[in-house]
Formats: C-alpha cells, sequence, structure tokens
C-alpha cells in the first residue's frame, strides 16, 4: 500500500527513455497588456535542432495541447503548460509556434471580439531563437514570455487589429536526478528519494542494479533503499542534487 500511494503522486525513472535524452516543457506566460482579451489559437510546438534552419530539421513535441489561450490568464508570474517531449541531449537553436485562424482581440468596454490577422504565423509559423544546451537526463522549461501589449498593432484608423507577436523565451533546468547502482543486483530493491518537507519520488533498480531517478528538483534529499530478506535495506543523508546535474552516488551494498 505504502509504495502503491507513493507513485500515486511521483514520477520515477522511466528506463525506456532514449539514451543521452533530456525533458522539455514549453510553457506560456503573459506580459500584461490593455484589453479585456488576447485570444491565440496555438496549433503546434517545433523544436529545431541546428544553427540554420534549410527548412528541415524540425520536431514535432509529442504532447502538445492544442487550442486558443486568453494571454492575459496567464499574466503576474502565471502560466501555462502547452506542450513537452523527450529530446536528444545537445543545442537546440529555435522553436517554432504555429498559429490557426482563430485569433481575437476584445477591447475594454466592447461586448465583441475583434479578428487578429497573422501575416505568417498562420502558414510557417512564428520561429523563436532559443540557442539553449540540454544535457542528457535533466529537465528543462521554455518559457514563452508573451507581450501582450507589443504584440497588438492597429491597421490604421480601420478598428482592425494585426498580431505580430513579440515573444521573450528563457531557458532553465528545473530539475536533476539521482543515478547509481546496487550490489547484488539481485537484490532488485525499491528506492524512495525524500526531501526535507517529505515529499518523495519512487523508482526501481534494472536487472543489472542500475538506477536513475529523474525529475528531482534541487534541494538535499535521503534516499532509501527497500529489499526483503536476506538483503539489508540502507538508507544514505544529504544527498544534494542541482537543476541541472545528474548526482551519481557511490555503489550501495545491500549483503
Amino acid at each position: 500500500m505504502l509504495w502503491t500511494a507513493v507513485f500515486g503522486f511521483s514520477s520515477c525513472s522511466d528506463e525506456a527513455d532514449p539514451a543521452g535524452s533530456a525533458r522539455m516543457e514549453v510553457r506560456l506566460t503573459d506580459s500584461p497588456g490593455d484589453y479585456d482579451e488576447v485570444n491565440i489559437d496555438i496549433r503546434s510546438v517545433q523544436i529545431h535542432r541546428e544553427a540554420t534552419d534549410d527548412g528541415t530539421g524540425w520536431t514535432t513535441l509529442e504532447h502538445i495541447t492544442p487550442g486558443v489561450y486568453n494571454l492575459l490568464d496567464f499574466a503576474n508570474g502565471r502560466d501555462t503548460l502547452l506542450a513537452s517531449a523527450t529530446l536528444p541531449a545537445g543545442r537546440i537553436s529555435q522553436i517554432r509556434l504555429v498559429l490557426g485562424e482563430n485569433n481575437t482581440l476584445k477591447l475594454k468596454g466592447e461586448p465583441n471580439r475583434r479578428p487578429l490577422t497573422t501575416p505568417s504565423g498562420q502558414t510557417s509559423g512564428l520561429k523563436l531563437q532559443i540557442n539553449a544546451d540540454l544535457k542528457s537526463d535533466v529537465t528543462y522549461v521554455v518559457l514563452l514570455d508573451f507581450d501582450a501589449a507589443k504584440s497588438i498593432v492597429p491597421r490604421g484608423n480601420s478598428g482592425q487589429y494585426n498580431l505580430k507577436p513579440v515573444i521573450r523565451t528563457l531557458t532553465q533546468a528545473i530539475a536533476g536526478g539521482i543515478r547509481g547502482n546496487v550490489t547484488p543486483a539481485a537484490a532488485k530493491p525499491g528506492i524512495l528519494v525524500i526531501s526535507a518537507a517529505n515529499d518523495t519520488i519512487g523508482g526501481f533498480t534494472d536487472d543489472a542494479g542500475r538506477f536513475l531517478i529523474k525529475g528531482v528538483p534541487a534541494g538535499i534529499y535521503k534516499v532509501q533503499f527497500s529489499v526483503t530478506e536476506p538483503y539489508q535495506g540502507k538508507e544514505l543523508t544529504n544527498i544534494v542534487v542541482t537543476n541541472d546535474q545528474i548526482t551519481e552516488l557511490p555503489t550501495v551494498n545491500l549483503d
């Protein structure tokens, strides 16, 4: 029952992830504008891994929540998850947002929404520079800070508006991990990584006695190894994790 409860609210290592991969989330936030609504239709999020763009090399993030987002819902430090993926470790150069046609604006005091025209975003997509290096097994967030005030451009005195997005990008590591191995491998312990606040992340060793617990936020942890007889459990304390590194533990002997 204890292990069922732990895995109900924690993440564990995923040995099925490709070797040399990083986890990445793309999140949307906003700098406020003087409008009631700024609704952006986001259909796809793509990442480019090369320094130059010849039309190839784009990867569509597999976990995407397409839809119409009111940017003003994500002002003052709030954000929302747009997409996520497991990507090969290495350098990423650009991100591209593919927009749909349901982009609208609601001015203050007006009951109805006005259409927003996106001259280039609807076809090839809106490209933004990232130039970030993803380390293996580290979890990252790419934060898209959408400046609503600067992104809405009136078309003369026609009462129509263009959407010319002004977006600042920020890439940061948000979690590291803990890696090691146990002997004998046959012990196959359950592993708990426990924070000072008793937040718990769990995992198991593989058949060779190796383990990798991913998605561990920076902090100081104790690591418990739970086994059945004839093996002996063990606890390691004061294990330091940083967001941009995988902490390597010495071999743990459970005999």
